[in-house]
């Protein structure tokens, strides 16, 4: 009888690398998740949908290294389950498809475990895909099959029918192939596969790493072999293979094969993240400040029940727009508190996030810092106007202290305070073992806890080949100070604009 004590486990298919592959399902169990228990196939991206409250467990598998060997990621799942837990088993691809999901879901059937399998886009169909492959083609051949190629092909195994590979099928598709890819063709060629048929070699595909070669049955080993392509690779053996220097669109990407580390907050990191990814780049996030409410929140509460007094209210970031309103509401208020009050931003990130609140903006400077703020309120009169700004518990003080030299009346009130968090292990494990293009910086909270965070050896290995990215002159000031070169600044201080500075400096400088 199943132990009504236990939890619930769910196998979810990741997908083949893409993030935006993953399924609405597995999204929503990702987001429930007691437990998220993962590998190296599965994009880290997806766990930003994870509650803070989750506990992550890597288990990292590839050739020749394992964080985690089978036996213990089944021990892992059961016991989790069998502590009542709502456990999510994030598996690369389709956990059905050479994703041995189903021993994993054996093991919990025999461990009177609920279970469900959340079915996945399997590499098989998207990596092909993204590499302008159409396994299947009016023109070419109306049959498709996907091969382990993992396996040694002359133990007791289910035999491979090569025969029938070779000559009854029209595409072949083999998954974890690459050390057994000479064998392959070989075999093919025996049982009467024409030695031209065309073959793609398709490494980390759809993701930004992703990388393709091309040749032919007879010189494709060599192909790889010069080329040093290693696992994971697709291999796409069939005359649709021809069809890809026309249909190739995800390899045009112009920042494709560009690994950016991101150190925003995890909640702040998506925009940046997705125009990034949108344009091919791998960002790798690494949250260099976790934002939360302010311990002591007295000098906040007094001047939200002194709204009514205050002529201006100045906003320098989206943290202080959304740490300020919410505890309005938290006290029981809304934004009729806010009564006649201006609002200033310092840049149109912070005036956009206003809006979200269905608020006008009365004042954002042409240049979007601190002291363009100032510029535009000297045009005014600010004797004797009272100016509330709700802010981060440190911060600049230019402008309390240029507009108190105006004759205004300055309230700083702490809405929110950063703390410098600590580093996955996944994340450690990525910046080991791959090299940064771009580093990116979008406040001097960020470099800052850039510094106090990653260990040194790890931080020189980042900045001998990253190149220094910074939203705007503040920031870039703290990471000179650090003693950073700064190699790309946009000229305006948004994120978009930092995006298109990225992408146009690899544009004009492609032997990077």
């Amino acid at each position: 009888m199943k132990n009504k004590k236990n939890g619930k486990v769910y196998l979810v298919g990741a997908g083949p690398g893409d993030p935006g592959l993953l399924t609405l399902r597995g999204r929503r169990l990702i987001e429930q998740a007691d437990v998220i228990i993962y590998d190296r196939l599965a994009s880290p991206r997806l766990l930003a949908f994870a509650s803070p409250d989750a506990e992550l467990i890597y288990v990292g598998k590839r050739v020749g290294r394992h964080v985690a060997n089978q036996d213990e990621i089944n021990d892992y799942i059961v016991k989790k389950a069998q502590e009542g837990k709502k456990v999510v088993r994030l598996k690369g691809g389709d956990p059905f498809i050479f994703g041995r999901g189903g021993e994993e879901a054996q093991i919990m059937a025999d461990a009177g475990i609920e279970f469900e399998i959340v079915p996945g886009v399997t590499s098989a169909i998207a990596v092909p895909a993204y590499a302008g492959v159409p396994l299947t083609h009016r023109a070419h051949t109306a049959s498709v099959a996907f091969i382990t190629g993992h396996r040694r092909f002359d133990t007791s195994e289910a035999p491979v029918q090569w025969d029938g590979l070779a000559t009854g099928v029209g595409t072949l598709v083999f998954l974890m192939g690459m050390t057994n890819l000479a064998h392959i063709c070989e075999k093919l060629i025996e049982h009467g596969r024409d030695p031209e048929t065309p073959v793609a070699v398709i490494r980390w595909g759809t993701t930004p790493f992703h990388k393709s070669v091309t040749g032919n049955l007879s010189n494709i080993v060599e192909i790889v072999r010069e080329k040093g392509f290693k696992p994971p690779a697709i291999i796409v053996i069939g005359t649709v293979v021809g069809l890809r220097d026309q249909l190739n669109w995800f390899e045009r990407l112009p920042l494709l094969g560009r690994r950016i580390l991101v150190t925003r907050t995890r909640a702040q990191s998506s925009e940046l993240v997705r125009l990034l990814e949108r344009r091919g780049a791998g960002c790798v996030e690494c949250p260099a400040i976790e934002v939360r409410p302010p311990k002591d929140s007295a000098v906040l509460d007094t001047a939200i029940e002194n709204l009514s007094t205050f002529d201006w209210i100045i906003f320098s970031s989206p943290n202080a727009v959304k740490y300020f309103l919410q505890r309005i509401f938290d006290m029981g208020l809304d934004i009729r508190t806010l009564g006649n009050a201006r609002i200033a931003c310092v840049g149109s990130s912070t005036a956009d996030c206003v809006r979200e609140y269905h608020l006008n903006v009365d004042l954002v400077p042409e240049s979007f810092r601190a002291e363009g703020l100032v510029k535009e309120f000297e045009k005014m009169d600010m004797k004797g106007k009272n100016v509330l700004i709700p802010r981060a518990k440190k911060a600049r003080e230019v402008l309390p202290q240029g507009l108190e030299a105006m004759g205004a009346s300055v309230t700083v009130a702490t809405a929110y305070e950063t703390v410098t968090p600590e580093m996955r292990q996944d994340v450690v494990e990525i910046l080991r073992d791959e090299d940064v293009d771009v580093l990116t910086f979008t406040s001097s909270s960020t470099v800052n806890n850039f510094f106090r965070m990653v260990p040194s050896d790890l931080r020189e290995r980042i900045l001998s080949k990253a190149k220094i990215a910074c939203i705007g002159p503040v920031t870039a000031k703290t990471a000179e100070k650090h003693g950073l070169t700064i190699d790309i600044q946009p000229k305006k201080s948004t994120i978009k604009d930092m995006v298109d500075a990225i992408e146009t400096f690899f544009r004009e400088n492609v032997l990077q």
